[in-house]
């Protein structure tokens, strides 16, 4: 549809506006701990292989008593030592607790019960995760980067946090994330600013970006994020990593700061972010307690039985960036896999037209609502625009949800664009839209990474299943993973 005069002004100015604070921001000073300018374009690989295991392979190598837990914090303390003073995603370490408690594990594993009896006991026994700031971790700092509360110490851990130690796994530490987990760079005036491992000179998404970019750069295994807008998936998407938005109300949200009140609690998840697919659904267990059984993740998916539907973009918005080309080439490479897979089932990908039209009337309403710290004050201003909101979301949830049925899993770009340079976000701010708009409607969503583009940057594909089929693009993450490689080594150029 042709813009109006009006719109193409509107356009414009935007346009003049965003040169202009691209201009401006380039002469401000840039945050501390950032890398100096003659630093490399990107994290060296790493050089052990006990780095690039996943942790269900290292958990079953550890159990065998393979190899050692004090060898392997050693070599993710060694890697983090590394390169983390040119990302600054570990914001806050406990190394020595760390190594004491890989003693711990490596004691029982040799006093201890079989094999069977521990995985089942501690699926997770020895595997070292790092934590998103703005979670309780005892010992550790709880700012959410925010200046007030630099002297702020947690006192116990989050619920997610204290499952996790209790299946087994060592926190290394805690990772950056933005203010107030509010906006899409993770950057703060009590840490600095985190790099991307791919390049340096780009974001690593927010406000679980800390956590995507330690990942990324084989300094964890696990991660725990959260997401009311994206702020798992953007990260993952930007640093190359798989993230899971599980279906709202699984996973607990306790001990994280700050918690969501109001109507965005219902838009707050916490979720597992990995290196490697297989990964995802024995952390997501671990995380959900005893909510897992809200899930189906003990049924087997057969792919050919999915439907799978494909969108390319939401309709277009002069205050949304277009997708860009290399994005749009590998979702169709995608798509393009999954029409040969299921060519005898007769079950090809179709696009979702009707409701690009749905997300096109939502996106200049429920966009606002999502915008942390201003949905509640704006949406309170005007009681019956609320309840027009609350209603237009409704509606599309039922859509989405007779759409995707029980089988049916949404293709759907991850972001507009790769992950842009350093303060490029404020530019567009609302290209997190493609992400936001599963957490207005609750449903399970998994970012999966697709290889890098031209730029040396990851590219990926946001999979998204009707609400409690998390099993679903859990299972078609793996498949992704194995077509098209998943992770990507940073720094092999």
């Amino acid at each position: 549809m042709a813009l109006s005069r009006a719109e193409r002004c509107v356009a414009l100015l935007l346009r003049l506006l965003s040169r202009a604070c691209l201009a401006l921001l380039a002469l401000l000073p840039q945050p501390r701990a950032g890398p100096a300018r003659a630093a490399p374009r990107a994290v060296p690989p790493p050089r052990r292989a006990l780095l690039l295991l996943s942790a269900r392979r290292l958990a079953e190598l550890l159990r065998a008593r393979q190899v050692t837990c004090i060898e392997v914090v050693e070599a993710y303390v060694e890697r983090i030592k590394e390169v983390n003073p040119l990302i600054n995603a570990v914001v806050k370490d406990r190394f020595e607790e760390a190594l004491q408690e890989a003693q711990q594990v490596d004691k029982l594993l040799s006093e201890g019960p079989g094999d069977d009896c521990l995985e089942e006991k501690f699926p997770l026994l020895g595997v070292p995760i790092t934590v998103k700031e703005a979670f309780s971790l005892y010992g550790m700092p709880n700012t959410s980067g925010l200046v007030n509360r630099r002297n702020v110490i947690a006192t116990s851990d989050a619920a997610v946090v204290s499952r996790l130690k209790q299946a087994g796994a060592i926190p290394l530490g805690v990772t950056n994330c933005s203010e107030l987990c509010m906006w899409y760079e993770s950057s703060n005036r009590v840490y600095g600013r985190t790099n991307n491992p791919y390049d340096l000179q780009r974001i690593v998404g927010g406000s679980s970006g800390g956590e995507g970019s330690v990942l990324a750069a084989a300094c964890s295994i696990i991660g725990v994020g959260s997401d009311i807008g994206g702020s798992i998936r953007m990260p993952a998407f930007f640093n190359g990593v798989f993230g899971h938005k599980p279906t709202t109300g699984v996973v607990p949200n306790d001990g994280q700061f700050p918690n969501a009140v109001g109507v965005r609690s219902s838009y707050l998840c916490t979720g597992p972010m990995c290196r490697y697919a297989e990964d995802l659904e024995p952390v997501l267990r671990v995380m959900a307690g005893p909510g897992v059984s809200k899930l189906k993740l003990n049924e087997k998916v057969l792919l050919e039985k999915i439907k799978f539907l494909c969108m390319d973009h939401d309709g277009g918005s002069i205050f949304v960036s277009p997708v860009d080309k290399e994005i749009l080439q590998a979702q169709k490479k995608e798509a393009q896999r999954f029409t040969d897979l299921l060519g005898d089932h007769g079950k090809p990908v179709w696009p979702l037209w009707e409701l690009m039209k749905w997300l096109v009337g939502m996106s200049s309403h429920t966009l606002p609502a999502i915008a942390l710290g201003l949905t509640e004050k704006l949406v309170n201003l005007n009681l019956s625009g609320k309840a027009k909101l609350v209603s237009m979301g409704k509606s599309l949830q039922e859509e989405m949800e007779a759409l995707l049925g029980p089988d049916g899993v949404l293709l759907y770009p991850s972001h507009p664009t790769i992950a842009p340079k350093h303060h490029s976000p404020i530019c567009m701010p609302f290209n997190f839209a493609y992400t936001a708009i599963f957490n207005v409607l609750g449903l399970p969503v998994t970012q999966c990474p697709l290889g890098l583009g031209s730029e040396g940057l990851p590219l990926g594909i946001q999979l998204v299943a009707a609400a409690y089929n998390d099993h679903l693009t859990l299972a078609v993450a793996q498949y992704l993973e194995k077509a098209f490689g998943g992770w990507v080594l940073p720094g092999k150029v």
